[in-house]
This record gives C-alpha cells, sequence and structure tokens, in this order.
C-alpha cells in the first residue's frame, strides 16, 4: 500500500499506540476507540487504517516471525544453553508481541490444522525442542519447560522495566533455571 508520509506517520503512530495498548492491557482488552484516543484521533480514523483490528495485530506480529525464523534457523551445535541467549534477546526484543500472543499461546494446544494457533505451538514446541536437547530425558524436557516459562511470564510481566535490565537479569535466571538440575 503506497502512503503519502501523512498517512505513513499517522500509520506508525497507530502501531506504536496499539503496541503499547496491547502490551499493557491485552490485544482483547484493547478497542479501537483506545488506540484512537492515544493517537488523538477518531475510531473512524483508526479503522480507515486498520480494519478489522487484527490487522494492527498482524503488523506488529510480522517483525518478531521473521526474527523468529532467523533464530530458529541458527545453528547452536546442539547444545542447548547455547540457545538461551539468543533466545532470550529475541524474547526481550518483542516482549510487546509476545505479551499480545500470550492469548493464542494458553490456547495453542487446542488449534486447528492452519490456525494462527498452530503456528505458535509449532514454533514453542521447536523452541522447547532446541532448550531440550536431541533425545531428552524427562529432566531435559521439565528443565526446558521451565525456562521457556520462566522467559515467556518475565518478559510480559516486566513491560515497566528497561530492556537492558530485564535481559540480562532474565538471562542470568534463565541460565540458572537450566543449569539447576545439571549440576554446574
Amino acid at each position: 500500500m503506497t502512503t503519502i508520509d501523512g498517512d505513513s506517520d499517522t500509520r506508525s503512530r497507530i502501531l506504536a499506540a496499539a503496541r503499547q495498548l496491547f502490551a499493557e492491557r491485552g490485544y482483547a482488552a484493547t478497542s479501537l476507540a483506545d488506540i484512537a484516543a492515544r493517537v488523538g484521533l477518531t475510531k473512524t480514523a483508526v479503522a480507515y487504517h486498520f480494519h478489522p483490528k487484527n490487522r494492527l495485530a498482524a503488523e506488529l506480529i510480522a517483525p518478531a516471525a521473521d526474527d523468529v525464523l532467523a533464530l530458529l534457523g541458527g545453528e547452536y551445535g546442539g547444545d542447548p544453553r547455547r540457545f538461551i541467549e539468543p533466545l532470550t534477546d529475541f524474547l526481550v526484543r518483542h516482549r510487546a508481541v509476545i505479551r499480545l500472543l500470550m492469548e493464542d499461546i494458553g490456547t495453542a494446544d487446542e488449534a486447528p490444522p492452519g490456525s494462527r494457533g498452530e503456528t505458535i505451538r509449532a514454533f514453542r514446541d521447536e523452541m522447547h525442542s532446541r532448550l531440550a536437547g536431541p533425545a531428552p530425558d524427562d529432566a531435559a524436557r521439565l528443565r526446558a519447560w521451565a525456562v521457556m516459562g520462566a522467559l515467556q511470564v518475565a518478559v510480559v510481566r516486566t513491560m515497566d522495566l528497561p530492556p537492558e535490565t530485564v535481559r540480562e537479569l532474565l538471562l542470568t535466571a534463565a541460565l540458572a533455571v537450566h543449569d539447576a538440575s545439571r549440576g554446574r
């Protein structure tokens, strides 16, 4: 879609407001009217650029989708510990999107084939596989879920903290969770 500079600026402002509101309140609890009020526009003006509301979510998710493909395409030498740092970086960088997706992640296991939930489940399961390592035993599987849970919840619940602080402390915590049952 070709836009003039004013439309491009308006779209950027709407996206920034939506990202912030979705991160603060969640997708379902944020209306187009809420986004319009944050940007100083009418609901009709926001709907002109993004209707239906899920178009906003799709535009916000797109950069994270590209990054998750790069993350999962990386080589970590089969060492789950080497995957934790790039995973933490990804989650902190995209924590507003992770907050947005949290509503879908909880229902991903029941998602029908071909749905966004199925895609989320596939990415989640691939991340778990990277953390659990090849042919994981029960302890490795549990450790991987514990790391993922700690990362996921922490990035969403610390939206008010600077990303650098979250990254540093979260990386330390994730490595500690991973290493706890390995005797490191």
